[in-house]
């Protein structure tokens, strides 16, 4: 049952900034305050999380929900990016505006019981496909604004400049609520003049572009620095995100650190998406397989605005995932050999306070001002959310709660003197 307090105080907490040391929090009319109006404070409900972590909500800055949950409609047998677009293509002959909503729909609710509150979801566009997606994550959006705040953006993943009647489709949808811009210039016919139209049309609409780019690991034709230079003459600095760019991946520190100076100087963030870059790049590769992620570490020194996200789940582009950004974190501390507690502290920066300056979140945080969208975790300080994979225990949307999950018990066998007995053979 949804308990829908306008005044919460909020004891006993720790912050990522408090030291480890319990502080308190006021939230009212869905906002963190310094101190609650004496209305407030008549009617405020109390909740002493005895010395738990607060973290802001998590932010997934690159989700596909209209062609999530498809895979058991696919034939997937080579693993590439070319067989997932094709098999995609296939599946959403039939797909409904139903379908689409019902598999978003339940990916939404795995989002919400892993602590995620903000969502940039990418819907693709075509001439077979039409409105179809865009009408349903509108549904979406509408439907799970109490627990998840869903910023959509509209992309032709099967090229524009080959496709005709996509630009008018993309028109269409950013007329009707789209506020992001999406490209995808590797499957156009001519990528260099799909990513330049999409930078005139952000300018017409004012809206921001992000693009599926460079999604290979030959360090020969990057369309990475058309963006950057797109960039800087259409004048959209701190609006244009790139995802994937798992190119970067095959060039030397010199080189990377070029680029990236370059992406800071011009206002472009990136998104790597471990889960879907891991399983589709590489293949050709027997031994010494090259693991084919973004550098964001590098790139982050460099100033980068830089995120973790999930791209796809249970689809040919990533047949895995529970839409854990906590388990896409973990898993490309792993892969890119990030251990410390300073490079653990950026992988989760990486789902929270970075994705929201990605997002361009205005009230994203912890402090008066704020919105009080927020989960809580049972772990000694904020790496180790990363390091443990910690599951989310609650987490709260506008200051009222959206989920709450118990923690496990063990019945641990005891003997009469209540000492753990040793179990042989299991």
């Amino acid at each position: 049952m949804r308990d829908n307090t306008k005044s919460l105080k909020i004891i006993n907490v720790r912050l990522p900034s408090s030291a480890n040391l319990p502080v308190s929090l006021m939230v009212e009319n869905g906002f963190f305050v310094a101190s609650l109006s004496p209305e407030g404070q008549q009617n405020a409900a109390t909740l002493d999380l005895q010395g738990k972590l607060l973290l802001p909500g998590l932010v997934e800055t690159h989700l596909h929900l209209d062609k999530a949950c498809i895979l058991s409609r696919c034939d997937l047998q080579a693993g590439t990016v070319l067989e997932a677009v094709e098999q995609t293509r296939l599946a959403k002959q039939q797909f409904s505006e139903e379908d689409i909503y019902q598999r978003g729909a339940s990916v939404l609710d795995k989002a919400i019981v892993q602590g995620t509150t903000h969502i940039r979801t990418h819907v693709e566009l075509d001439p077979q496909i039409k409105l179809q997606g865009f009408n349903a994550i509108k549904r979406l959006q509408r439907d799970y604004a109490w627990a998840i705040t869903l910023e959509i953006c509209v992309f032709p993943q099967e090229g524009m400049l080959n496709n005709p009647g996509t630009e008018a489709l993309l028109r269409q949808a950013l007329e009707q609520g789209a506020t992001v811009l999406g490209g995808c210039p590797y499957t156009d016919s001519s990528p260099a003049g799909q990513i330049e139209r999409l930078f005139e049309m952000a300018v017409e609409y004012d809206c921001c572009l992000d693009f599926h780019l460079d999604f290979d690991l030959s360090p020969m034709g990057m369309t990475l620095p058309q963006v950057i230079e797109c960039t800087h003459r259409f004048n959209r600095h701190g609006r244009v995100t790139v995802g994937h760019v798992t190119k970067l991946s095959a060039l030397p520190w010199e080189q990377v650190a070029v680029i990236g100076e370059q992406m800071a100087a011009a206002g472009v963030s990136i998104t790597s998406l471990p889960s879907t870059d891991l399983f589709l790049t590489g293949r050709e590769h027997y031994h010494n397989r090259p693991r084919g992620l973004a550098p964001l570490a590098q790139l982050d020194q460099c100033g980068v605005v830089c995120s973790l996200s999930s791209n796809n789940i249970a689809n040919p582009f990533t047949p895995y995932g529970d839409a854990s950004l906590v388990r896409q974190a973990n898993l490309f501390a792993n892969v890119s050999q990030l251990a410390t507690e300073a490079e653990l502290l950026r992988c989760l920066a990486w789902i929270s306070t970075e994705s929201a300056r990605l997002l361009r979140l205005k009230d994203y945080g912890l402090t008066p001002g704020c919105r009080a969208d927020f989960v809580v975790f049972d772990v000694a300080g904020p790496s180790a959310v990363v390091a443990e994979i910690a599951p989310p225990l609650m987490g709260f949307k506008a200051g009222v709660k959206t989920f709450h999950r118990p923690h496990a018990e063990i019945y641990a066998p005891r003997d009469f003197r209540g000492r753990l007995l040793t179990l042989k053979g299991f």
